[in-house]
């Protein structure tokens, strides 16, 4: 299948989706944190990861596209089992958490916007309503569906258009980083890098290429039709550009409008982002507040599938068991069985009252844990001829993998000690 230059809006896909789930509800809770208590300091932090967001997703999608197997199905032919078996336990436990903190954020934002039910209707609510999506529509059309649900991103830039902000006090945040010795201050730094640069994308982006290469007859895995190679990687290039600037944008735009108007206003604690959009109403109006809790209801919409589709994917490749949001249910039981399990664990863990701060932690730690050894492995993988044959990366993408490797093996320990130490 050839690819056209001048259609980019149907070549945005993996890139495109994976981008905007990185801003999933927990994601905006971390970045309203940081401009609530830091005020515009910390900008400088997603200029720090674009280029390394980049380069690690799409390292990933080459994979997909290049072997036709997603990254557990390739760790599974070249590694140890345990090794695989360890990452893939705890890329399902971190997800789960995750999962479990985005339907408790997005229960109490429906609740901001109609109190009539209470909390624990919604979350199960919305766990099926992202279980039944992936189950029982047709690929193509829930691919579409995900797309569409990303424009619920652009709230986010709303909400700064009605928000008063100081922009020279933004553009020293951005380009003139203010280190500080504060444990809380590093702890915020390592939070947004986690947030950011998390596992479940890798897995997410790169099934996602595998499911591309099998969506059309025309479309093989690079390995097995080297001639398409140029039109696939510039594919996979701007699809990747796009969708992670598109998700920096959208960080940026939450932790402006939590800095223009909570920091300003002296309040510094938000714990879940609904807090956020709650504190919002009397400083910056309904619309603010209501926008921006519409906006981490479409967002939970869009990342709570990626979340239990990449646990699934992974478990799914671990196992050998048939994998694919295309096949049919009844051809892919334990598959779906696995999406069905995350989603619903994360919701019976909202049920029995969980702490969605401590869950935010304990997710950020052990997607922490997992990012290091799997960038490590994919970095290793896509430096090897023998996995992707003429394929194999080099020069400024490898070299910023490895940089992105290095800052994420930096922060994950960082955050590790500094939880550890803290007590929290």
């Amino acid at each position: 299948m050839k690819w056209n230059l001048t259609r980019p809006l149907k070549v945005l896909g993996p890139g495109l989706v994976t981008g905007a789930a990185d801003d999933d509800p927990s994601g905006i809770a971390t970045y309203s944190q940081a401009g609530a208590q830091f005020g515009f300091q910390l900008g400088w932090t997603l200029l720090l990861t674009y280029p390394l967001m980049v380069a690690i997703q799409a390292i990933s999608a080459r994979i997909g596209r290049t072997t036709g197997k997603g990254i557990a199905g390739v760790l599974r032919e070249h590694y140890p089992k345990w090794l695989l078996y360890v990452i893939v336990a705890l890329l399902f436990t971190a997800n789960t958490l995750n999962i479990g903190a985005d339907l408790g954020a997005m229960a109490q934002s429906s609740r901001l916007l109609l109190p009539q039910l209470p909390g624990w209707v919604y979350v199960v609510i919305f766990a099926f309503i992202c279980t039944l999506g992936q189950i029982l529509l047709q690929h193509k059309r829930y691919v579409s569906l995900l797309k569409w649900l990303t424009l619920s991103l652009f709230a986010y830039f709303a909400t700064v258009c009605v928000v008063h902000v100081p922009w020279l006090e933004f553009a020293k945040g951005m380009l003139w980083p203010r280190l500080s010795l504060n444990r809380e201050f590093w702890l915020t730094v390592v939070a947004i890098l986690g947030t950011t640069i998390s596992p479940y994308l890798f897995f997410w982006q790169a099934a996602q290429e595998v499911e591309d290469t099998k969506a059309e007859p025309c479309d093989r895995p690079l390995r097995e039709d080297p001639a398409e190679g140029p039109n696939a990687l510039a594919r996979i290039k701007l699809d990747t550009l796009v969708g992670m600037g598109f998700s920096n944008l959208v960080a940026l735009a939450i932790l402006v409008t939590a800095a223009a108007t909570l920091h300003q206003a002296g309040v510094t604690d938000i714990d879940s982002a609904a807090r956020a959009a709650q504190a919002l109403q009397p400083l910056a109006g309904n619309f603010a507040a209501i926008v921006f809790s519409i906006g981490i209801i479409g967002t939970g919409l869009l990342s709570i599938p990626v979340l239990a589709g990449s646990a699934a994917y992974a478990l799914g490749e671990a196992r050998r068991w048939p994998v694919g949001l295309a096949r049919k249910p009844l051809h892919a039981k334990a598959f779906y069985g696995a999406i069905t399990v995350a989603t619903l664990l994360g919701a019976v863990a909202n049920v029995f009252a969980l702490n969605p701060v401590k869950a935010l932690v304990w997710a950020a730690v052990l997607n922490g844990i997992v990012a290091v050894p799997v960038m490590v492995l994919l970095m290793l993988l896509t430096s090897s001829a023998a996995v992707m044959g003429q394929f194999k990366i080099s020069g400024r993408l490898r070299a910023l993998g490895w940089a992105g490797t290095g800052v994420m093996a930096v922060a994950s320990g960082a955050f590790i000690l500094a939880t550890v130490w803290g007590g929290k």
